[in-house]
């Protein structure tokens, strides 16, 4: 069978295209307890923090790097709500790091809840470990020398 060659235009279109994803959001409880656990526990930045009174929320936006080349995490407090249901449909965020033992280590030092020690994936050798912030999300670390290795559930 003969090779084909790619269509030019084919080719030049993830270069022109701006579509990304911008940030998730989802809601805590205490705001301030969230955003010093992903600063200190995660070495993600504060990039902004605001108040809105005449809706009856605060929010803040951490990532990275800056959000307009960077994914980042919107979090959402509404006044007088303390905590929420995760629900069931939701399964974790995923972090990069170089070294997810020493990210453990750090995050158990901090208070942090490690719900899954590192090691190996099932059915894979990607090395992973499971922490849940203040509100009980799940964060999932991986080694960033293993991100293109096949990950199971």
């Amino acid at each position: 069978m003969a090779e084909v060659a790619p269509n030019a235009e084919l080719l030049e279109w993830p270069k022109k295209d701006k579509r990304r994803f911008l940030h998730v959001v989802y809601r805590v409880g205490d705001l301030d307890r969230t955003i010093k656990f992903y600063t200190e526990c995660f070495g993600m930045k504060l990039l902004r923090k605001r108040d809105v009174p005449e809706e009856k929320y605060s929010n803040a936006f951490l990532g990275f790097g800056s959000e307009e080349t960077n994914f980042v995490v919107e979090l959402t407090y509404n006044y007088g709500v303390t905590s929420y249901d995760i629900g069931d449909g939701f399964g974790h965020f995923a972090i990069a790091t170089q070294d997810v033992y020493k990210l453990v280590e750090d995050i158990r030092a901090k208070g942090g809840i490690i719900s899954r020690e590192p090691g190996p994936v099932k059915g894979g050798t990607t090395v992973i470990a499971f922490a849940k912030d203040p509100d009980g999300y799940i964060l999932n670390s991986f080694k960033e020398d293993q991100l293109l290795s096949p990950c199971a559930k």
